[in-house]
């Protein structure tokens, strides 16, 4: 007998997966945890019926969140990773040799105990020394860490349950207190396509705190319609000033120095959701 995992990504569209076996499944103090491993992506991670990451795309995400905003910093020194415990994002932040010191704060320590188990190729960088790993309230420790980070990412669910409150104007304005002078925050702001109201609220919420903002796009054929976006929101530096022969060629599979620049020219219907 075949088992397949669905997401259900609208009322009336989902994705589906064919699944070789289930590792954990269990309802953690915050949300629906699920590790699987999938004949086409490989090891899964799923949180309240949402694929979170795959084996085998979850290279794109993870570049994406973290490389245009640490090549657009010009000494990105401490770096503060929200959410995010799968590990993927600290990953590519410690490609970064700028990096001093990476604090990861994630409120479900199961993610992060899972992660490390069967997600080891994304999550093989949490014991780095360089690494602090907190299991805490992200909404909390920001405005607990006034004028602390030089980047911050915003490595999150999307907005139901535990992460709601990511999606806010008050988390932006902590975000923008919590980082130094010029300092800069990248978060992911789903897809175009099912959620072009969460992108023009997003947008609008973040022009009301930061005074420059970018919204950048990836291709995640996991995530709900596979066309995903990033805004940025920085004090001083803006990443369309970042020219590719000042980019240095990282291990990469999906960023390179050209795309920097590239992933900023947005679709028409989807530049219209940011004005």
């Amino acid at each position: 007998m075949e088992l397949w995992y669905t997401e259900k990504q609208t009322e009336s569209f989902g994705i589906t997966a064919k699944v070789k076996q289930t590792y954990v499944h269990e309802q953690t103090d915050f949300q629906e945890l699920a590790m699987i491993e999938t004949e086409e992506w490989g090891n899964m991670l799923v949180l309240d019926g949402m694929v979170m990451t795959t084996v085998r795309d979850e290279f794109v995400y993870h570049e994406m969140v973290a490389h245009p905003a640490l090549f657009t910093h010009p000494n990105p020194e401490n770096v503060l990773v929200v959410g995010g415990g799968d590990g993927g994002v600290i990953r590519e932040v410690l490609k970064h040799p700028k990096v001093k010191k990476a604090v990861l704060v994630d409120i479900d320590g199961k993610v992060i105990e899972y992660s490390k188990r069967y997600l080891p190729s994304i999550a093989g960088k949490l014991d780095d020394p360089r690494v602090s790993v907190q299991v805490d309230d992200g909404f909390k420790h920001i405005h607990d860490h006034k004028n602390t980070y030089d980047v911050i990412l915003a490595d999150t669910t999307e907005p139901v349950g535990p992460a709601v409150q990511l999606f806010t104007r008050g988390f932006y304005q902590g975000i923008f207190e919590s980082l130094k002078e010029d300092g800069l925050f990248v978060a992911q702001t789903d897809n175009p396509w099912f959620k072009a109201d969460l992108i023009r609220s997003v947008n609008r919420d973040v022009k009301e705190v930061f005074p420059i903002v970018r919204v950048y796009v990836a291709n995640i054929p996991t995530y709900p319609s596979g066309l995903w976006t990033f805004t940025m929101g920085s004090k001083k530096h803006d990443p369309l000033n970042v020219k590719p022969e000042d980019i240095p060629e990282l291990d990469t599979k999906y960023y390179t120095p050209r795309l920097h620049q590239a992933a900023f020219v947005l679709p028409k219907f989807v530049e219209d959701l940011t004005k």
